[in-house]
Order: structure tokens, then C-alpha cells, then sequence
């Protein structure tokens, strides 16, 4: 699916609206398959994009777990050594 959409739950500190703002968008361009809509599309794209952010945001609130919260701070600088390792400049 989308590489760009990350992973939202069990974080600390805990996802903003912007991030799942940010990964609605993702997910209506991957599935739209337009970057930018049309003036003509472009009503139907942001409802979608609201859509989905406040689906996302009552997922997140009603999901449960024992595990410790993940730190962000680390988890980005895994993956940035990830990438690192796989894309070598």
C-alpha cells in the first residue's frame, strides 16, 4: 500500500490531528490516484480526506493495548538507519 502512511498508534507523545490529517491525504491520493485533484474533483477529494482523518481518529481512540508506548524519537532514527542501510548515497 502507501510507504508514506505511518504507523499511528501506541506512541509517545500521542498522534496530533495533523498527522492523521496527513495520512488521510495519503491514503485518498493512493487511492484517487491524483496528487492534486481538479477544481472539479477537488470537493469530493477533501470530504473524503475529512472522511477518512475522523474514522482514523475513532479507530485510534477505541483501540487498546498492553504494550508500552513507543518513543517517536527512536522509531524515526530506526528507520532513518533502515533507509540508510538500504538506499546507500
Amino acid at each position: 500500500m502507501c510507504r508514506n502512511i505511518k504507523t499511528l498508534f501506541n506512541f509517545e507523545p500521542p498522534v496530533t490531528d495533523a498527522e492523521i490529517r496527513a495520512a488521510a491525504v495519503q491514503f485518498v491520493r493512493k487511492v484517487s490516484g491524483f496528487a492534486k485533484p481538479s477544481k472539479t474533483n477537488e470537493a469530493a477529494f477533501l470530504a473524503a480526506v475529512e472522511e477518512i482523518a475522523a474514522v482514523s481518529r475513532n479507530l485510534l481512540a477505541a483501540l487498546e493495548t498492553n504494550a508500552p508506548p513507543k518513543n517517536r524519537a527512536e522509531d524515526a532514527a530506526r528507520a532513518r538507519a533502515r533507509a540508510t542501510q538500504r538506499f546507500p548515497r
